[in-house]
């Protein structure tokens, strides 16, 4: 691990010269690349410098207790010593971690898709709920959210709702929220107070550039067709709607929020593009698909993640046997203690496979 340190500080040092070059930043695009490649190199960098820095410190220390020292002049370099020895053994295991594979989609802006499942209406009333927790949660984060699409059910609630989350490392943390949330309550409409269990389905999917994904226009099929919704002066009066099909790959994507057909349409390609991203993607993984079970990583929407237990007060992540007690808040947006308990677990299976 050392050893790659040491060429990562060259490497480093070389691009700080580069960066600084009047013939190199001539060249925006270069320039842009090697400042990117420096700017994710730096924190480990400093990390490792910090690293070495202590240790020479704890040998230099290790030396004067060979020396003749009065008492209290012992206790206090063997005190040193113990501090030293602290900080080494956590950036140590904080250099492992810089270390680790980056996810290339981890800064990205994301996509997140909300769908009520099994309940009935309860479950449309649920998936609301996480749409607002989502959008606290991005809120205390200082990320910005849009209603992409929407679909909602006639006594309160939402069917599907599709938002971008936009904001650095979206998606380094959101990842962990694809899958199965379920609920346990008794619905406003229940009047015996019988506990209902419902569910919704939350996928997470990156924001991705025309140059991740490139679409052939005549693998499209686009139709046009009348928004339709609760009322209002625009609703079914003009073909404003758009739904787009990926003829190769079946998938569909549908857009009615924006009042116009063409903003309708770039918000669907948007869509349509991350989609298929990641469908290329889980294509991609299938030869390491036994791998990516044993870590946490983003998720299958298919498989139970959290339950939400109203009665007991309780939010529990079956992923890591991870129980909060304080579920209104949690709905309220304070999900990051949840979040960094699954970065940290998932942080620690990765290590272990490399290890292995």
């Amino acid at each position: 691990m050392f050893d790659k340190l040491e060429l990562l500080v060259e490497k480093f040092e070389e691009l700080e010269k580069k960066i600084i070059d009047p013939e190199i930043m001539k060249d925006m695009n270069v320039w842009q690349k090697l400042a990117k490649e420096h700017g994710d190199m730096k924190p480990i960098v400093e990390k490792y410098r910090e690293y070495s820095k202590h240790k020479k410190e704890l040998e230099e220390n290790k030396e004067m207790l060979k020396e003749s020292l009065d008492d209290e002049m012992k206790e206090l370099v063997k005190e040193e010593i113990s501090e030293l020895e602290d900080s080494i053994e956590k950036e140590e295991q904080d250099l492992k971690i810089l270390l680790l594979p980056k996810d290339p989609n981890d800064e990205k802006n994301v996509f997140m898709e909300v769908r009520a499942g099994t309940g009935g209406d309860e479950a449309g009333l649920f998936a609301e709920d996480l749409l607002r927790m989502y959008r606290m949660f991005a809120d205390k984060q200082k990320w910005k959210t849009e209603i992409m699409s929407i679909s909602e059910q006639g006594v309160g609630g939402i069917k599907e709702v599709v938002f971008l989350v936009k904001g650095k490392g979206a998606y380094s943390k959101l990842k962990y929220e694809s899958g199965v949330h379920r609920v346990q309550r008794v619905p406003a409409t229940e009047s015996s107070g019988r506990i209902h269990t419902s569910a919704a389905t939350v996928a997470v999917l990156p924001e991705v550039e025309d140059v991740d994904v490139v679409i052939n226009q005549n693998d499209l099929r686009i139709d046009v067709y009348r928004a339709s919704g609760n009322g209002g002066q625009c609703v079914n009066t003009t073909d404003s709607a758009v739904r787009i099909t990926h003829i190769p790959t079946g998938v569909v994507v549908t857009c009615q929020d924006e009042k116009s057909q063409l903003k309708n349409k770039d918000k669907a390609m948007k869509i349509l593009k991350s989609r298929l991203y990641e469908k290329y993607q889980e294509e991609q993984n299938k030869d390491i698909a036994d791998a990516r079970k044993s870590q946490i990583g983003s998720g299958d929407r298919s498989e139970r993640i959290r339950t939400y237990n109203f009665p007991q007060g309780r939010v529990t992540d079956h992923r890591i046997n991870m129980t909060i007690y304080q579920l209104d808040s949690f709905l309220n947006g304070d999900i990051s203690e949840m979040i960094d308990a699954l970065i940290t677990s998932d942080q620690a299976k990765k290590m272990l496979a490399i290890a292995e």
